[in-house]
């Protein structure tokens, strides 16, 4: 253990990077059991990341190792999210540096989420976290929507990479999966944060997620989030994973592949999330650094 603060304490950890200013910041609150619903909103809307994940005791049914599940929730500075990628690896870091890394199983909205920690809080490159999703899918985008995104992005349809057609995703939570055929075109980002906030909620979409091939397994990616009331994500696991299994389903990649997504450049916070692939298992296992903010 090398923390011994209160674990109501708003703890701040950045994930999908080593250094605290990369990455998607996150606040872990390791017992939440005497907070309420509009209490965590309130704290997730002052703190003012992106997420903070909220920590109880696990529900009986739950499996794993005794002391090391958990039932968490996700809690935008606007609303509760059903699954967050980047929260969960923040926590599992947060975790592993007091009770040690290993296997840990998280009980969310979404479902039932595996990780895996490996590595050391004072050692060598720190440690890693790696998630596995609940079980994903992909669904067709209605020709209306995608006017509608593209309208409220700015982006005229020529911009559109016609390798990456658009999708929604899900693996978790929904994404809306649009490709950017230049880097140049992903890198402006001007968007009208109240018409794009109205097409996602009807669609039930947790962010749009914006992609530009680099390389056979090599993405850049760019995450706008008005639903939770930020114009911008910077490293998002949840739209990570949901990606990966857009990927396979459309045959961009093989069945077997290890995904590097870079997010975060633009924002001046810069993050590298690794997505893999198995042939055989449709789950898809997202992982990267975390380490505490001071």
């Amino acid at each position: 253990m090398t923390d011994t603060a209160d674990p109501t304490e708003v703890l701040r950890y950045t994930a999908f990077s080593a250094d605290p200013a990369g990455g998607n910041p996150a606040g872990v609150i390791l017992d939440a059991s005497g907070l309420d619903e509009a209490a965590m909103l309130g704290i997730a809307a002052e703190l003012g990341y992106s997420e903070t994940a909220f920590l109880t005791a696990p529900p009986a049914d739950l499996g794993g190792e005794s002391g090391r599940a958990f039932t968490v929730r996700y809690f935008s500075p606007k609303a509760e999210v059903p699954f967050c990628g980047h929260a969960t690896v923040a926590t599992a870091v947060a975790l592993a540096e007091r009770i040690g890394p290993g296997e840990l199983v998280f009980a969310t909205r979404a479902g039932t989420v595996p990780v895996s920690v490996t590595g050391s809080a004072t050692d060598g490159p720190g440690l890693r976290a790696t998630l596995t999703s609940v079980e994903p899918h992909v669904e067709e985008v209605a020709d209306a929507d995608l006017a509608e995104a593209l309208a409220a992005l700015d982006w005229p349809a020529a911009d559109l990479d016609p390798g990456i057609p658009a999708r929604i995703a899900y693996a978790g939570a929904r994404h809306l999966v649009l490709g950017a055929a230049t880097r140049a075109r992903l890198a402006d980002l001007a968007y009208d944060f109240a018409r794009l906030e109205a097409l996602m909620r009807r669609l039930d979409l947790t962010t749009v997620q914006l992609v530009h091939r680099a390389g056979p397994a090599l993405f850049h990616v760019r995450d706008p989030f008005p639903v939770g009331g930020v114009v911008e994500d910077p490293a998002t696991g949840a739209a990570a994973a949901a990606f990966g299994a857009y990927a396979r389903e459309l045959g961009l990649v093989p069945a077997d592949a290890v995904l590097t997504l870079h997010q975060g450049e633009d924002m001046g916070r810069p993050g590298v999330l690794t997505v893999e692939l198995r042939a055989g298992d449709s789950r898809v296992r997202v992982g990267g650094a975390g380490v505490r903010i001071a």
